[in-house]
């Protein structure tokens, strides 16, 4: 059954016949052109299925290529430093991935299958073909020698035949003449008996070719037809299981899409539950040293410390002449949180100043900034939101970055400025 804008046609075993008609006389009766155009067609239909089978092999090598690259990268990547929800999709993910490279060489190997049923209907019918060609090549050359021996005793039963009526005319030409000789008719005669028997012979041997001709036309032909037959047969089953082929090739491909689909959909839910609070808390919980930060180092002097251990109530007359500057009713009692009279801020001009150490060097990129070296001390009298701080040193006043200073205490300013050569943050 053959559709054609969509209506579907049935096909006669009668129309390869009727489509490539070859005559059985005149002048044409050795044209071969209908016979050569369908072998012309089977040929074309081979060559149709060996550019099919080659199409799928690439595809099936390409698969499996494909395929195999997939399962090495999923192998290869690893991921093993991250942590919580966020490490369970990225495994997740490799092992979809994985999956998805397995199932493109299981695509692979279905493509090779379709490609080796192509291969044997292929050769199927190159051999049944090839009898058949065969049978009809061997008709062909005896119906064609016997057709030149037809067209031979034509000519000689025609020559033969004119002879006869040439020595026949010659006989009634000497009766006429009453000048001829008994002798000379009597030869004359006998030669157009002669040619005459001859022309006869001709005759009988042209109408035996001419049978002998018409019954192996005629086995010809029907060889001719049989053979047309099983070719239109092998030319719709070949449309027919390439048409299929595709098809399913098709099919194999679109199902392929939706197995890629829905490993990366398992991705997909598995990412949903990626949590970025969940993934930060499940690191403080595997990390975490303690609840609470450490407690500050407090100063203590050295004639506060008794025998025991525990903290007097005496004078700091040592430390004031140390300390110069500093305004000491005595040191703190123990467990007191009042100190001396000392802040860590001084007020200038109505504006509050606090003492930083620099943590790293820092050299301006613009005009407003202030270049300073690690160790060094500034005085700040601004904190923008932004992270950059208004810092004044040596008369100089810049912005630098909060990040590269820390906070002194003010014992400590004060004991960098009685003993220099001592300074801690120098």
């Amino acid at each position: 059954m053959w559709k054609r804008q969509g209506q579907v046609h049935s096909v006669t075993g009668s129309d390869l016949i009727q489509c490539f008609t070859l005559p059985v006389g005149g002048t044409d009766f050795m044209d071969q052109s209908g016979y050569e155009a369908i072998l012309q067609r089977l040929h074309d239909g081979r060559h149709m299925c060996k550019d099919v089978e080659d199409l799928m092999k690439l595809r099936a090598l390409a698969e499996e290529k494909y395929g195999r690259d997939l399962v090495a990268i999923a192998r290869k990547a690893e991921g093993q430093t991250e942590i919580g929800t966020l490490k369970a999709s990225f495994d997740k993910l490799k092992t979809e991935i994985e999956k998805a490279g397995n199932l493109h060489i299981q695509l692979s190997e279905k493509i090779k299958e379709e490609v080796q049923k192509i291969e044997v209907f292929r050769e199927h019918q190159k051999e049944q073909r090839k009898k058949l060609e065969e049978i009809i090549e061997k008709l062909q050359k005896p119906k064609m020698v016997l057709h030149k021996k037809t067209m031979d005793s034509k000519r000689l039963f025609e020559q033969r035949c004119k002879e006869a009526d040439e020595a026949e005319q010659a006989v009634g030409k000497k009766t006429n003449v009453n000048t001829s000789t008994h002798r000379q008719s009597e030869k004359v005669m006998n030669r157009a008996r002669l040619c005459r028997q001859a022309a006869n012979l001709a005759e009988k041997q042209y109408r035996w070719n001419v049978d002998q001709l018409e019954k192996t036309c005629q086995d010809w032909e029907s060889t001719y037809r049989s053979a047309c037959e099983v070719f239109q047969q092998q030319e719709s089953e070949r449309i027919n299981i390439l048409r299929c082929v595709l098809w399913d090739h098709c099919n194999l491909l679109s199902v392929q899409c939706v197995r890629d689909d829905d490993c990366y959909e398992e991705v997909r839910k598995i990412l949903e539950q990626c949590d970025i609070i969940t993934d930060n808390n499940c690191f403080i919980k595997m990390k975490k040293t303690g609840c609470r930060p450490p407690a500050p180092i407090e100063f203590q002097c050295y004639s506060d410390v008794d025998t025991n251990g525990g903290v007097g109530r005496v004078e700091m007359n040592r430390l004031s002449v140390m300390l110069p500057g500093m305004s000491f009713s005595g040191c703190p009692e123990a467990g007191s949180n009042s100190g001396g009279t000392y802040t860590p801020a001084q007020q200038k001009g109505g504006v509050t100043e606090e003492k930083y150490m620099v943590l790293y060097d820092f050299k301006a990129q613009e005009g407003d900034e202030l270049s300073v070296s690690k160790g060094q001390v500034v005085t700040i009298t601004e904190q923008g939101e932004d992270g950059w701080w208004r810092a004044w040193r040596d008369g100089i006043s810049g912005l630098v970055p909060g990040t590269y200073l820390t906070k002194i205490s003010p014992h400590s300013t004060l004991l960098a400025a009685a003993h220099p050569e001592s300074n801690p943050i120098k």
